[in-house]
Parts: structure tokens; C-alpha cells; sequence
């Protein structure tokens, strides 16, 4: 069986036929997904599917682009992960990709949202959920400031280089591969799904976007974490029975309250 890291349920395009994804999930042999909070104003939504159905977990979070919505404090975070079905903190990071020729304090309301969802996921002991893009650097820096190896939790769609990817590592953060993998032109993201250790691997559609290869261009869903899950078995040449077992364990290790509802 495996399991969708990461997804969004709750958007257009994937919302109004939940009933229905959750069917393909389950003839693709998906049997669980973690359906993720990008905002405070629709994480009624996300928490709603998670609690409607029982292989569906949230997270809590806003998402670092935008700034435009509800900015989040540590007490709000950790009232709204109040439910059990909420196992992580996130998404969360830094995302600078378009900021660029921004004044340097422009980004500092990133910097500072990444700050508070991190203390958040310390006085909760649940593991982050984190976004970077073109913010590689920061994004570390801050982790290390901020103690998140104290909780540990998962790089998302994770598209930089393997020496980003060996510090994650060390501050005692999965690596979360999506359908970018599948990609003609996705060499880097290759190399690191080949070379991270098994037992730090995640897998991810983050639907509706990024659908893997056969299905790119299409609205992406968790049925099609199968597809992404088969192409890195073949990158790391192993059988596609390995990378969904111990994928799933993964999954139920790090967020360990999920493990809750299940028996694996």
C-alpha cells in the first residue's frame, strides 16, 4: 500500500469530488493521505475531510507565499491542532522565488511566519511540514536557529540539490519526493530520490498540482502517488513493493499520531 504525504483536498478541482478520489485512491492501493492547511481560512475545510474520513489526516499552517491572508500566532496554531487528526505543523518555509529584487525586508514577514509555526510545532511536539523555494539557504538557517530538529518533519517537494538535502537530513528532516520526479528535465530531483536513505523517504502528489508522468498536464490526485512511487523504485532500482512499504512506515514513524488510527 502507499501513502500520499501530501495533498490538498480541499482545493478547486479535487473538493467538490472527495468521494470519488478517495475510490481511485483505494483501486491505486493508496491507503492514506495527509490532506495539508496552506491558510487559517481554509483550514476548517482541511480539518473537516480529515475528521469525515478516517485515512485522511490535516495539518495546520499558512502557506509562505502569500500575504495576503490571516497571519498566524503560536496560540492559534496550537488551538486549531487541538483535533487528533491533526499530525503536523504546515506547510510552512520560505519561499523567495517571487521576490526577487525585493528589498531584503520585504521577506522578513516570511522569516518571521516560519519563526512561529516552528515554536508552534516545539510546544506541540508535532513535526513541520516545510516549503522552500529559491530560499534554500534561510530556510536552514532558521530550522537550526529555531531548534526544528527538536520535532523533525518533512521537506516538501523537495527540488534542490543533494548537499541541501544531506543538511535536511542532518537537522533530522525527511525528504518528500513529488511527480516532479517524473519529469524529463528533473536531474537534480532524481539524483537525491535515488541517494536519500530509504528509511528518510517520502512520496507525494501534492494535488491538484504537479501531476506525475502519464498524467502531467492533468489536475493531479493521491491515486496518482502510485505512479511516482514506481518510478523511484526504478531509479533506485528496487522493487516497487520495497518503496511503498517502507514509504508508508515512514509516514506512520514521523507522524506518529496518525499511527493512532490505523493498525499497519
Amino acid at each position: 500500500m502507499w501513502v500520499d504525504s501530501h495533498c490538498h483536498l480541499n482545493l478547486n478541482g479535487l473538493a467538490e469530488r472527495v468521494p470519488q478520489l478517495l475510490d481511485n485512491m483505494r483501486a491505486h492501493s493508496v491507503s492514506h493521505a495527509l490532506c495539508v492547511s496552506i491558510d487559517l481560512e481554509t483550514f476548517p475545510e482541511v480539518l473537516a475531510i480529515a475528521q469525515r474520513y478516517d485515512h485522511v489526516f490535516a495539518s495546520v499552517g499558512v502557506h509562505p507565499a502569500d500575504v495576503s491572508v490571516q497571519e498566524p500566532d503560536i496560540e492559534g496554531l496550537v488551538q486549531r491542532a487541538a483535533s487528533p487528526k491533526v499530525v503536523a505543523i504546515g506547510e510552512t518555509g520560505l519561499d523567495y522565488f517571487r521576490l526577487e529584487g525585493r528589498l531584503l525586508d520585504e521577506m522578513e514577514w516570511q522569516r518571521k511566519r516560519f519563526r512561529t509555526h516552528i515554536r508552534a510545532a516545539r510546544a506541540l511536539r508535532l513535526p513541520l511540514i516545510i516549503h522552500t523555494r529559491a530560499a534554500i539557504e534561510d530556510t536552514l538557517a532558521i530550522m537550526r536557529e529555531e531548534g526544528a530538529e527538536e520535532v523533525g518533519g518533512v521537506m516538501h517537494c523537495f527540488t534542490e540539490g543533494w548537499d541541501a538535502a544531506q543538511a535536511a537530513l542532518a537537522l533530522n528532516f525527511h525528504i518528500s519526493i513529488s511527480g516532479i520526479v517524473t519529469f524529463k528535465n528533473a536531474s537534480t530531483v532524481q539524483e537525491v530520490a535515488r541517494r536519500v536513505p530509504l528509511q528518510r523517504l517520502l512520496i507525494e502528489t501534492d494535488s491538484p498540482y504537479l501531476a506525475p508522468v502519464p498524467h502531467r498536464g492533468a489536475v493531479n490526485e493521491p491515486a496518482f502517488v502510485r505512479h511516482i512511487g514506481r518510478f523511484i523504485a526504478q531509479l533506485r532500482a528496487e522493487t516497487e513493493t520495497s518503496i511503498a512499504t517502507t514509504t508508508t512506515e515512514n509516514f506512520f514513524t514521523l507522524f506518529k499520531q496518525a499511527y493512532t488510527f490505523v493498525h499497519l
